[in-house]
């Protein structure tokens, strides 16, 4: 909220202060303080699974119920579970990529997950807080979008080599393929652009309304079933990255690997380094698979301080149930860390692949949630693929969707 704050245990000292305090206790203790009954979660030292009984406020929903507070429930106590994400600690089923389901999360099974529920909360309490004091002034965010781009495979066809390429020939002509054996020869012969070749057309894209995106690079020297991006040695891979960071951020994309292996992860962060000329301190996990608290561990001890995975990618939505970055707690060690996490609620694989929405579908959905975060002037963090974002006949009409969408954000009358 903007606003410099101080704690104290002491109830003398507390009780004497006539300045605006919130007393975060089992009992009230002044008549001027904004009263808080705490839960007890943040007064606990071991994770357990928690008693939560969701209810309804403001239309939205809560847990942690207080009947005495001036607030009805430990905003605090709420806050703290979902953004340390407590329950990802608990017991719980993985996806197919071995992460953390999604169906596993309260706010998937209390459906609020397609909501910046706390950023909503945090509204609420300024309201409570300038009833009580009308004088502060509270920080007033605005809202701002980041386009984010995951390159896995920078070209579908260009800079793959004799061999890669003969395979595909040979896999479009088994299937009769012939409209892609047709693409594929012009693009070799350099009479067609390769169709997942969208980096001039994004680039106008960001110039025209102003955008400041972020690109993460598969950066694995080991191809894989998983990991099937272009050599990092290629020159041609090589001046793409340093062409795209001349008017954006870049970041490392992890390959699937480093979730077990932070040595692979380490040498990955060092070529990127090493190609950009630059400190690497962005990263995004491929596939969106991470576990806790092992990868935000390595990746701290190597340097990165913005970490863009927090999100699912077998469905759209807040998966920390909120749209502001924050920094990670590390739960088990009881530590705050440098880390900052910058959430995102919308990743066109997952809207194709994993919800098979159609376009307009996709479109109507990522309308919604840029119109849930300008309600409380958050930050909307969206993931693309160039694959999708190109020429390809595979993913045609994906790459309308984004212009229109990108488009709608400035128009307050489209959102």
């Amino acid at each position: 909220m903007g606003i410099s704050i101080e704690l104290t245990t002491d109830k003398a000292r507390f009780c004497s202060l006539t300045i605006p305090k919130i007393n975060y206790s089992v009992e009230r203790l002044t008549p001027t303080e904004l009263f808080v009954e705490p839960a007890q979660l943040l007064f606990e030292k071991k994770i357990r699974i928690q008693d939560i009984t969701c209810f309804q406020y403001n239309a939205r929903p809560a847990f942690f119920k207080s009947e005495e507070s001036d607030f009805p429930f430990d905003i605090f106590s709420a806050t703290f579970y979902l953004l340390s994400r407590y329950e990802e600690y608990l017991p719980h089923s993985k996806n197919s990529y071995g992460a953390y389901a999604h169906e596993n999360s309260l706010a998937f099974n209390q459906k609020f997950l397609h909501i910046p529920l706390i950023n909503y909360w945090i509204e609420d309490f300024k309201e409570i807080i300038l009833k009580k004091w009308p004088s502060l002034n509270l920080k007033q965010n605005t809202f701002r979008f980041i386009p984010t781009y995951d390159i896995d495979t920078a070209w579908k066809y260009q800079h793959k080599g004799l061999t890669r390429n003969l395979g595909s020939l040979f896999r479009h002509s088994f299937m009769l393929n012939f409209q892609a054996v047709k693409q594929q020869v012009a693009v070799l012969k350099g009479r067609q652009q390769d169709p997942w070749d969208a980096y001039s057309w994004l680039e106008e894209l960001h110039q025209r309304h102003r955008l400041h995106p972020i690109y993460f690079f598969l950066m694995t020297k080991k191809r894989s079933k998983h990991d099937r991006n272009l050599s990092p040695n290629k020159p041609a891979f090589q001046r793409l990255i340093r062409e795209l960071q001349a008017n954006s951020e870049i970041g490392i994309h992890p390959s699937w690997l480093t979730m077990y292996n932070s040595k692979t992860l380490l040498s990955e962060i060092n070529l990127l380094q090493e190609i950009s000329s630059n400190t690497v301190t962005n990263s995004r996990q491929h596939f969106i698979r991470w576990q806790l608290p092992s990868t935000y561990r390595s990746l701290i001890q190597y340097g990165i301080q913005n970490e863009f995975s927090m999100g699912y990618s077998t469905i759209n939505g807040f998966r920390a149930s909120v749209a502001s970055p924050y920094k990670w707690f590390d739960l088990p060690s009881e530590t705050t860390t440098t880390l900052r996490l910058w959430p995102f609620c919308f990743m066109d694989s997952t809207a194709i692949f994993e919800q098979q929405s159609t376009e307009e579908q996709a479109f109507r959905e990522i309308k919604a949630f840029a119109q849930e975060i300008k309600k409380v002037n958050g930050i909307m963090i969206t993931i693309w693929h160039n694959n999708y974002l190109g020429t390809d006949p595979l993913f045609r009409g994906w790459k309308n969707v984004y212009k229109k969408f990108v488009e709608s954000l400035e128009d307050d009358s489209a959102i």
